[in-house]
């Protein structure tokens, strides 16, 4: 029989083929076929932190995109970074390219054009509560005492960190897309003022809006007031 290890006359032990296991080259690798898909797409990376100078920029979302053409598909990449000094200054920016680092070149450049000041309250937390919305995109801001640290997820969390807030509990109540939530938290960011601004709208003293704050009622309530 074929299949025999020893041969008819008493010879030498024949040895079977060794079997192809899943160690093999993969596809498009060194040695395997290629691969039509074009390059792995790259994870999105919230952790990442750089400072340039006094800014701070985080990448938030990255994405892939792909399109047909004779002979192939071309790939291009989109990228969304918010930059902050973490001092109460923050800005977003997206941008597209054939590359990921000039994505991120881009989207980092766009977003230092389009920085925004927001009043923080000793310079860990928010004044008051606020909403913003964005399309889909809806997200609650509450300021929190000392001690309570950051509670936000996903791309709210990196404004907030660039932000330069410490103590703040954040909610998203409407599309987990990266870019309607950050400008949801944006337009909640921009509604916020603080005790002098309201005070210089109404030609109040700072002093008497503070004395209504501790007996009980909230900036917010105060601001929306007269």
């Amino acid at each position: 029989m074929s299949d025999q290890t020893t041969g008819a006359g008493g010879g030498e032990p024949q040895t079977e083929a060794p079997r192809r296991g899943r160690g093999g080259p993969r596809r498009g690798g060194a040695g395997g076929g290629g691969n039509d898909r074009g390059p792995r797409r790259p994870r999105e990376n919230q952790g990442e932190e750089r400072a340039e100078g006094e800014l701070i920029d985080k990448l938030v979302a990255i994405n892939r995109v792909a399109k047909v053409v004779k002979g192939g598909k071309n790939f291009g990449f989109a990228a969304l970074v918010v930059v902050g000094d973490k001092k109460g200054r923050v800005g977003f920016g997206h941008g597209k390219a054939r590359e990921v680092p000039e994505a991120i070149r881009k989207a980092t450049e766009e977003a230092k054009k389009t920085l925004i000041r927001v009043p923080l309250r000793e310079g860990r937390t928010l004044h008051h509560d606020g909403d913003g919305r964005w399309g889909a995109g809806k997200v609650m801001l509450r300021s929190a005492p000392a001690g309570k640290g950051l509670i936000a997820g996903g791309p709210m969390r990196a404004v907030l960190e660039v932000l330069g807030v410490s103590d703040v509990v954040a909610k998203s109540k409407g599309s987990s897309n990266p870019y309607n939530m950050v400008r949801a938290t944006f337009d909640a960011l921009k509604r916020q003022s603080s005790p002098r601004q309201i005070a210089n709208r109404r030609s109040l003293k700072v002093a008497d809006l503070i004395g209504r704050r501790k007996d009980g009622a909230s900036l917010g309530e105060v601001a929306s007031e007269g």
